[in-house]
């Protein structure tokens, strides 16, 4: 029996790495840092150079950032030190020398760290929704104000939409890698707008990577974050929603909206100047 195991082929789940696989599932950080640049020249005037990433992870988009030029710098913040590990091999050890030297990779917490006044900060994939009270995500919100120069942006993002509130599997197939993205909404509590979500994959051999992340968040709306980052001293919150392509789905596109869409579930960007 054991020599049997020892035989075998490693399925595509043993083989995989869970870094790669989310960063193929939903991050775009070309886009993202297209979006960060042109977002912050249209409200400043002038072109961002140093750009913080808050709830960094592996820091594609701080790597994304400096390949602008030689005149681009970002600082990544993250409080776990092994995925800031995997991001110093994978994604900053990738970059050329000169663009290497240019990423600052910090293992602190969000609410501690001091850092250089930046232009733009960023806190993606919703990673702040791990704040689950008015107090704390305020404090969180005055952090980042403080973390900014004078005409300085602070860029996050969010998600809703009726379906945001079920418990449910959304699935996606990525059929050129050979594998399928499972979204799982577990649990979500009405009252308090607790929701506790996994990221499964499934591969074509039929192994599977089960709870490849898990995240335990408040479910925050547009009109809650905008209050907050306002009452953290920003002068203006703005929701960008996502335009339409002609068969009705996303383009990839966001605008300023004051009145979104009604859609079953969204994903928008909201934009807090200093």
């Amino acid at each position: 029996m054991s020599i049997e195991f020892a035989d075998r082929q490693p399925t595509m789940a043993e083989q995989a790495d869970i870094h790669d696989l989310y960063e193929l599932s939903v991050q775009n950080v070309e886009n993202e840092v297209e979006f960060l640049q042109t977002t912050f020249e249209s409200l400043t005037g002038r072109t961002g150079y140093l750009f913080r990433e808050d709830f960094c992870g592996t820091a594609s988009a701080s790597c994304q950032w400096v390949r602008q030029g030689k005149d681009f710098r970002a600082i990544g913040v993250d409080i776990d030190p092994s995925v800031l590990e995997w991001g110093r091999e994978h994604r900053v050890g990738k970059l050329d020398p000169e663009d290497r030297a240019r990423v600052s990779l910090v293992e602190s917490d969000v609410m501690e760290v001091e850092t250089p006044k930046v232009d733009l900060l960023a806190a993606f994939n919703f990673s702040y929704f791990v704040f689950d009270t008015r107090d704390s995500m305020r404090a969180y919100f005055e952090r980042a104000y403080d973390a900014l120069k004078d005409d300085g942006v602070f860029f996050c993002d969010m998600f809703g939409g009726p379906e945001s509130q079920e418990e449910t599997r959304e699935k996606t197939k990525h059929k050129k890698h050979g594998f399928t993205y499972i979204w799982h909404q577990a649990e979500f509590h009405p009252v308090t707008h607790y929701l506790r979500c996994h990221i499964h994959f499934r591969f074509k051999d039929g192994s599977k990577i089960k709870k490849a992340f898990t995240y335990e968040w408040r479910l925050w709306s547009a009109p809650e974050l905008r209050e907050l980052l306002l009452e953290a001293g920003f002068r203006k919150a703005t929701v960008y929603w996502e335009g339409e392509d002609e068969d009705g789905e996303g383009n990839g596109e966001f605008t300023p909206d004051e009145r979104g869409e009604a859609d079953l579930a969204w994903i928008a960007y909201i934009v807090a100047e200093k």
